[in-house]
């Protein structure tokens, strides 16, 4: 029997019929037969004679048209009964391929989907990268304070890879040394040479 179109949905409203294959094999078989199954049946042969029961212009005996032994049987004889077993076996299947007749609706169809489909990732992303930033954003605040999860602890790994500079990382720096307040060696505790 012939199906519906195969409809896909692809969210926001857009569903597309896309083409239908069926396909239904059969077997069919019929089988006839006569029970009791005979090839052959007894047929009895019945004695007509008639040579008795009335007399002729000499006087002799002759038949008087009834049968001298009725329903007497000389014999059977074997006669086929021409009974046979009926078989019958088809086999085979049948098989449709149903199209949509417009195909400017199904490649619009198709491109409403792929757009959708795209807006859908789009939308995944946003959301994650909305769940990233606040993740950062509380992350750095809460080691800004001090406040972390135990390296052991299975919730650690939340924040591990956040970095907050100048608390969980040393800013590359230089400091400056102050020069001697006196040009006089006496005043920088050294030994003195005369030349």
């Amino acid at each position: 029997m012939q199906g519906p179109y195969i409809t896909n949905t692809y969210g926001g409203g857009v569903q597309c019929q896309g083409p239908t294959r069926n396909f239904t094999p059969f077997v069919t078989g019929n089988i006839s037969a006569q029970k009791p199954y005979e090839d052959y049946y007894d047929d009895p042969v019945y004695d007509v004679t008639d040579n008795f029961g009335d007399f002729d212009d000499d006087g002799s005996p002759i038949g008087d048209g009834i049968l001298d032994n009725p329903g007497d049987i000389l014999f059977t004889k074997k006669t086929r009964t021409g009974q046979k077993d009926n078989y019958n076996l088809s086999v085979g299947f049948s098989m449709t391929w149903s199209t949509p007749t417009d195909k400017k609706l199904q490649a619009l169809c198709k491109e409403a989907a792929r757009t959708n489909i795209e807006l859908q990732k789009q939308l995944t992303s946003n959301k994650r990268l909305d769940f990233e930033i606040a993740r950062l954003k509380n992350c750095g605040e809460l080691l800004k304070k001090g406040i972390s999860f135990h390296p052991r602890s299975p919730y650690y790994k939340v924040c591990a890879d956040v970095i907050v500079r100048d608390v969980t990382y040393i800013k590359p720096h230089v400091h400056t040394i102050p020069g001697p307040v006196s040009n006089k060696a006496e005043d920088l505790g050294g030994e003195l040479h005369s030349h």
